[in-house]
């Protein structure tokens, strides 16, 4: 081969790296932000990444388009090895043309992502774009189409990654939508379908773009991102971590670490956590790093309907996904966001064959009109959903309060719990003892000499019969109450168990969650 034909190689090659050119490379710097080729290089393992669809060019012909030279297309794709495990990612290249999607830069996401598909490979996607191309029209239209189609095809099959680290506008948004997580970046990233101006000219309002999509807001308000980052580094970082926890695809299981940490540890403080006054919070997460291994608890969505914990955790090196309700905020209530928070995470967990662990202690669904108007009802049938169609090991450890409907939606036996675990704090009743004892002793309590001291009489009475896990394990809804100390050695030992599980469900297409 002559040395001129390898020589034009290098100059192409050298040209599509160089991106928008140094100057576009200094501003992108400037605002704090890596490029798309440092974030793949920080994504990756050293020397793995393999680029796909460099030389791709757009065939547009109107708006003196073409004339443009865009290297790459606006887009870096490929595949290589994170953690020694094979993951494929596309890139958007700001300093190219803002990152603007056109037809063929919409090909290229496509491709490799039907490469993932193939390969079993989680797919990371890193936006940092304007938004369509608008000179290419439809094509770059049909492209979004195209995008989203496939995100859904993969749906349930490779772990779709998003990252926003840039602005994300108009129909751009709904492909991180469609994926399974959705990180930002604080003070960098955005995320709106109609920006600042177009708000301002239709409704009147004045909104600043951090303000309306920022990381923050979203992480916050919305729960449309699941983490926050303080920066590109950082958000690298995270991806890293969380695919440490995940399967490469929905037939696979997630990567078992070898665990330094004893399985059978006692944990003697447990045995005190739960304070003697029933209405006393406690924070729920003391007790999940007591059980989980190392304390490394990855947790998911958390500052977003902070009265349930959802993340994950692994438990003699296995990756556990953790759900859990949490007394230190609203009593640890269920309300529309949580039910939101918790079924996907527990639909992403199944869908990927992680174990579920669920720690119960709800006093029931947060009563009040803007609940019943916004859908409480709807919106909490999707918890009861998603537990009940999950078919991966389920395990349910309730600490105290497990009340009525909310106690079902925090999956009880009869929502398909494998194993159901109590500490002798539980209160596993239909009601709290409070209301319970107004109902069953009203007519005592009416008739009586001094009905405040016969109504308290009474609480007392329901609550040392009723408000206990004894009722329950009876009638061999609780598999077991167990002393608290002993509870990561008793998790440890059914997740363990039920590694082995099979359950098969009636052929259908899908199921219809309300949603």
């Amino acid at each position: 081969m002559s040395q001129e034909k390898l020589n034009l190689l290098y100059e192409k090659r050298r040209k599509i790296e160089e991106g928008g050119g140094q100057k576009r490379i200094d501003k992108q710097h400037a605002s704090g932000k890596l490029t798309a080729r440092e974030r793949l290089n920080k994504l990756f393992d050293e020397n793995s990444f393999v680029e796909l669809d460099a030389f791709v060019k757009h065939r547009c012909i109107n708006f003196g388009m073409e004339k443009q030279e865009i290297p790459g297309e606006g887009v870096i794709t490929g595949y290589g090895k994170v953690d020694g495990r094979l993951v494929c990612a596309f890139a958007q290249d700001f300093t190219v043309l803002g990152g603007s999607l056109g037809e063929m830069h919409a090909k290229k996401i496509v491709k490799v992502m039907d490469t993932a598909l193939k390969l079993g490979a989680p797919v990371v996607g890193l936006n940092d774009s304007g938004g369509a191309r608008i000179q290419e029209g439809v094509d770059a239209l049909a492209g979004y189409g195209e995008i989203f189609y496939k995100n859904t095809i993969a749906s349930g099959v490779v772990p779709q990654i998003s990252a926003i680290m840039g602005p994300c506008a108009g129909g751009a948004v709904y492909s991180p939508a469609l994926t399974d997580f959705i990180y930002m970046v604080d003070q960098t990233s955005q995320m709106f379908i109609t920006g600042p101006q177009v708000i301002k000219t239709v409704t009147g309002e004045e909104v600043t773009a951090e303000e309306l999509g920022g990381a923050s807001t979203h992480n916050t308000t919305s729960g449309v991102a699941h983490f926050i980052a303080s920066n590109d580094e950082d958000c690298i970082n995270q991806i890293r971590k969380l695919l440490s926890f995940l399967p490469s695809n929905n037939s696979e299981k997630a990567p078992i670490v070898e665990c330094e940490d004893n399985p059978n540890r006692k944990n003697d403080i447990l045995n005190n956590i739960i304070p003697e006054a029933s209405n006393k919070p406690y924070d729920m997460k003391e007790i999940i790093y007591e059980i989980i291994d190392n304390g490394d608890f990855y947790e998911v969505q958390p500052f977003f309907a902070q009265n349930i914990i959802t993340g994950f955790a692994r438990i003699n090196g296995e990756s556990v996904g953790i759900i859990a309700n949490q007394p230190k905020v609203m009593g640890g209530s269920l309300d529309i966001n949580a039910s939101d928070k918790s079924s996907r995470f527990i639909r992403t967990c199944d869908a990927f064959n992680i174990p579920i662990l669920s720690l119960v202690d709800v006093p029931g669904f947060l009563p009040g009109t803007s609940q019943e108007y916004g859908g409480i009802i709807r919106h909490g049938a999707k918890m009861l959903y998603a537990y009940s169609e999950a078919t991966v090991p389920k395990i349910t450890l309730i600490t105290r309060k497990a009340y009525g409907g909310s106690y079902l939606a925090m999956c009880s036996k009869d929502l398909g719990a494998d194993m159901v675990l109590a500490w002798p704090t539980a209160e596993v009743a239909v009601m709290g003892p409070s209301g319970a004892a107004n109902i069953i002793f009203k007519n005592d309590i009416k008739n009586a000499k001094d009905p405040k001291e016969m109504r308290e009489l009474k609480i007392k009475e329901y609550t040392d019969e009723f408000a206990t896990p004894y009722k329950a394990a009876e009638r061999g809804y609780i598999d077991d109450v167990i002393e608290p100390s002993l509870s990561r050695i008793r998790i440890s030992d059914a997740i363990d168990t039920l590694a082995s599980k099979r359950e098969d469900r009636p052929i259908k297409k899908h199921g219809n969650i309300p949603l």
